[in-house]
């Protein structure tokens, strides 16, 4: 045997018992709020079972979502972190990792099945004053799923701003588990949008608004964003583009061949409006994973410099693959991934999450 073949060889033995680390996702209503307002597991003897039986079979560990409406739920600052002391404690027991997945979002409206979290009850209630804290869409109804980045940088929520409060969370996270870090929590998925995601909350198909396959819809209709626009807008020299959003852009479930923006022509998307207003929608959505990925790797930066006990930092994408064949890519624009036929939308995504050294997953 040459050393060529002496190469192959070696490396097929150790690809052969390489072991691919397995986790399993815990079930949306393996959490609940009792009538006193305190947070539980539900059927804890039944998840006891449950993570036996998976270390029995091989699995590594567990994903879990780490919510913001249970542990900061009725107080700002007022972090309750009681159940995931106790869930995490048993996961370490059980001799299983954590997959951690810090929750920004709301799931209260994923099911009518099973009771899901909303974002944090203070949260709500400043959201009953003023809508615009939410996503809206072009008829102004709002989507109570996740803050607009549209106030990343204004103080409405008690003096803080939203990076603000996210940046509390996260430390006081990894304050409260530092033990645990690059131990027993391996990796840290930061919430970036609506499920988690680095997206807008185009396709709402929870309340019914959207269907698969629609385009969606815009959304950058709260007065926040919509003072952002009027602001670039004007800076460019361009007035007429400073109020509004694209004028033919269809509704939620329409095609993108009954719909003149998606199509090429006078103010399309490929028109000189077209790319001002879709470099602007992508671009504050970048920044807004840029500014919290920048908090949340400098906060977990000690935990990724051992090697012997490091913790990835995770960014969560959409895959948003229907009228992929189309000029204009739909579906992925009004999501805010500016990727078409002739532009590449996800270069720039990647090379800034390498900035953080953070990992991307497309769920």
């Amino acid at each position: 045997m040459d050393v060529r073949e002496k190469s192959r060889s070696t490396l097929f033995e150790s690809s052969k018992h390489k072991r691919v680390p397995i986790y399993v996702m815990m079930p949306i209503d393996s959490f609940g709020i009792d009538t006193s307002g305190a947070p539980r597991i539900r059927k804890i003897k039944a998840l006891t079972i449950s993570l036996k039986a998976l270390k029995l079979a091989g699995v590594h560990g567990i994903a879990v979502e780490v919510w913001w409406g249970i542990v900061e739920r009725f107080f700002p600052h007022a972090y309750n972190w009681s159940l995931y002391e106790q869930l995490f404690k048993l996961v370490s027991e059980m001799g299983l990792k954590l997959q951690v997945a810090l929750s920004f979002h709301s799931n209260a409206h994923l099911s009518s099945r099973v009771q899901g979290v909303s974002l944090p009850q203070w949260i709500i209630e400043i959201g009953r004053q003023n809508k615009d804290i939410y996503y809206r869409d072009q008829n102004g109804f709002p989507n109570g799923d996740y803050l607009t980045l549209g106030v990343d940088n204004i103080p409405l929520f008690s003096g803080r701003t939203a990076l603000q409060c996210y940046e509390d969370f996260i430390s006081s996270f990894a304050n409260k588990f530092d033990s645990l870090m690059g131990t027993i929590i391996e990796e840290v998925c930061v919430g970036l949008g609506p499920s988690g995601e680095l997206r807008y909350p185009a396709h709402p198909f929870q309340d019914g608004r959207w269907q698969f396959p629609g385009v969606g819809a815009f959304q950058c209709y709260d007065k926040y964003m919509m003072e952002d626009l009027r602001t670039v807008a004007w800076q460019e020299g361009k007035p007429d583009w400073a109020n509004k959003g694209p004028p033919i852009a269809g509704d939620y479930n329409s095609f993108p061949t009954d719909v003149p923006f998606f199509e090429e022509g006078e103010g399309s998307f490929s028109s000189d409006y077209g790319q001002f207003f879709l470099e602007w929608y992508s671009d504050r959505l970048l920044g807004h994973a840029d500014a919290i990925l920048g908090v949340a790797a400098s906060l977990l930066r000690k935990y990724q410099e051992d090697e012997q006990s490091s913790v990835r930092v995770v960014a969560k994408i959409g895959l948003l693959y229907w009228w992929y064949q189309t000029l204009s890519h739909p579906a992925e624009l009004t999501a805010g991934y500016y990727n078409t036929a002739f532009r590449d939308g996800y270069d720039p995504l990647t090379s800034m999450l390498s900035r953080h050294g953070a990992a991307l997953q497309i769920s």
